[in-house]
């Protein structure tokens, strides 16, 4: 990440933040304005990067919990087939 880019993203307000990530999912500014596909991409740059400067993984848009394997197992008992 360019280091001007990189501090003009830390220096975003978490509100701002949160006004980028629902222009991404409405697909409009607060003012009812249409989000165009060039800002969108922007946006959407300025956000991934914000989570990745000041977010908690597990936070951060994107995030997928892959959750934790109990055991070798994924079942208690082994799958049967039936005829």
């Amino acid at each position: 990440m360019v280091d001007a880019y990189k501090e003009a993203v830390a220096r975003l307000s978490p509100e701002l933040y949160r006004r980028f990530v629902t222009a991404l999912e409405v697909g409009k500014w607060p003012d009812g304005s249409a989000l165009e596909p060039h800002q969108r991409e922007h946006v959407m740059q300025a956000v991934i990067a914000y989570g990745e400067l000041n977010l908690p993984r597990e936070e951060r848009i994107g995030y997928i919990d892959k959750g934790h394997k109990a055991g070798d197992l994924c079942d208690e008992e082994p799958l049967k087939w039936s005829e």
